[in-house]
């Protein structure tokens, strides 16, 4: 799958906020069926992105991999499929001065469109939430800090269009 970004904004210790670009993200699934009403998921999706410190207007880079394992369930409808999902994984930040993995959960809905026995069209609004400490030095240069998390909790969310092969 491939698809658009929105993210939230970082902090900077002297209150101001520091806009993340909201960039594409590419997502692979392996899956499993597990029932006719749902699937078994194994999602990875990442995402390159910056922000830019407001004292030296430097750009810094900010990625993200989302590793979850889901639940996907099927709402069968007329000409398609409406799909809800739950997971739980974990999220690696990755920044300019360091890396961090947190825990995180994920939440989509969707749908599927069957173009043949073995190709469907996807396409989906994903939330990710990851928590997230202030104390990590994710955006720090030895004690200076450029940016933080503004929250306890990280809110990523994504619109994706994909295809899905079965064999």
């Amino acid at each position: 799958m491939i698809g658009h970004n929105l993210s939230p904004d970082l902090s900077s210790s002297s209150t101001d906020t520091l806009p993340t670009s909201n960039e594409n993200n590419i997502a692979l699934a392996f899956a499993w069926q597990d029932s006719t009403s749902g699937q078994g998921q194994i999602l990875v999706n990442y995402i390159s992105r910056d922000f830019t410190d407001n004292t030296t207007q430097s750009t810094h880079s900010f990625d993200t991999l989302y590793a979850h394992f889901s639940g996907v369930g099927y709402f069968k409808e007329r000409n398609y499929i409406t799909t809800v999902s739950l997971g739980i994984g974990a999220t690696y930040f990755s920044s300019d001065f360091d890396d961090v993995i947190s825990p995180s959960i994920t939440a989509a809905i969707g749908t599927r469109y069957t173009l043949s026995d073995s190709l469907t069209l996807i396409t989906e609004v994903r939330g990710y939430a990851t928590l997230t400490d202030d104390d990590d030095t994710l955006f720090c240069e030895g004690d200076n800090c450029l940016a933080h998390f503004d929250d306890a909790v990280w809110f990523d969310t994504q619109i994706s269009i994909g295809i899905a092969y079965s064999f």
